[in-house]
């Protein structure tokens, strides 16, 4: 195929890295994305919807090699983050890159949108000082947010994952226990034992019924998994109802309202960042891959979780 040329107005990045997003990915490698949902409506490059065949991902790191005649030559030659699809050369608008800072490896900046996930799924649960909070889910994006999470001053903190590889790497990153989702009746053992605050970002509905159970009265919930077309059944018929326990659907696409007085996604964007290098996201890659064993990466990543965590593609 040949390489396409950029518009007038518009750089070639030519790729080195993209990584694979176990979430959202795996949701389109199974065929669990409902019809009448575009893929992302803030990303020009997804902004459809998800009928096959079709070029999906939103994690590349690479370099502009080029640019059209409305846009500056100083733009050759810069490092760069884009929420595009797995390729190794494409046309944006400079508007829709991130530049990256020269302290910042490509190895670390290609999970850049893993990263920001976790700072804004921090910012919409507002930790407080002294709490209780329990992670549903140790996946890339659920031990980025445990790391987050990790440097409030909580009074515990204790995530969940079924797989005890991830549980190890879940204390690594900070958390005080980290423990089966069976054993979540024994996670919190001041005051009425349950959280005050919840994340599940598992990917799995039935996580959702478990960090309910789990956060105490007046507590919140912040769901951060897109379930995509598997149903989510929810036992609300019993504590729920008196608990007043909010549920608060979090997405990285936009900024919550509560937070827009104040913070827009280039100052939050400007925040991650200044983070990546000590979050080490790169830590978290279990299989580097060339991009013509894609197929194998995506069989590895919905085959055999136990042992792939995170998978990026090489160009």
């Amino acid at each position: 195929m040949p390489i396409e040329t950029p518009g007038a107005g518009e750089v070639q990045v030519e790729a080195s890295l993209s990584a694979i997003s176990p979430g959202t990915e795996l949701l389109v490698y199974r065929d669990q994305v409902p019809d009448d949902v575009r893929l992302d409506e803030t990303i020009d490059s997804l902004d459809r919807a998800a009928t096959y065949p079709l070029s999906y991902g939103y994690a590349a790191v690479g370099t502009v090699t080029a640019t059209g005649s409305d846009v500056d030559d100083e733009w050759v030659g810069q490092r760069v983050f884009a929420f595009h699809p797995h390729a190794s050369h494409f046309c944006v608008t400079p508007e829709a890159l991130v530049r990256l800072p020269p302290g910042v490896d490509d190895e670390d900046a290609v999970l850049l949108a893993m990263a920001e996930t976790a700072v804004s799924l921090a910012m919409d649960g507002r930790p407080r000082v002294g709490e209780r909070v329990a992670v549903f889910g140790q996946g890339v994006v659920g031990l980025l947010t445990t790391a987050m999470l990790s440097r409030f001053p909580l009074d515990r903190l204790v995530t969940f994952d079924h797989y005890p590889a991830r549980r190890e790497r879940s204390r690594a990153r900070g958390a005080d226990a980290s423990l089966s989702p069976d054993a979540a009746g024994e996670a919190f053992e001041a005051g009425d034992r349950r959280a005050d605050l919840s994340y599940e970002v598992s990917g799995n509905p039935a996580a959702l019924d478990a960090a309910i159970d789990t956060t105490g009265d007046d507590g919140r919930v912040v769901v951060g998994s897109w379930y995509g077309s598997k149903p989510a059944t929810l036992d609300l018929g019993g504590r729920f109802h008196r608990s007043h326990i909010r549920l608060q659907a979090s997405q990285v696409s936009r900024i919550d309202p509560a937070h827009a007085d104040r913070w827009d996604k280039e100052r939050r964007m400007g925040l991650v960042l200044d983070l990546l290098s000590e979050l080490s996201p790169s830590e978290l890659v279990t299989h580097r891959l060339p991009v013509e064993e894609a197929p194998r990466a995506y069989e590895l990543l919905d085959q055999s979780p136990e042992e792939t965590l995170q998978v990026v593609l090489e160009y």
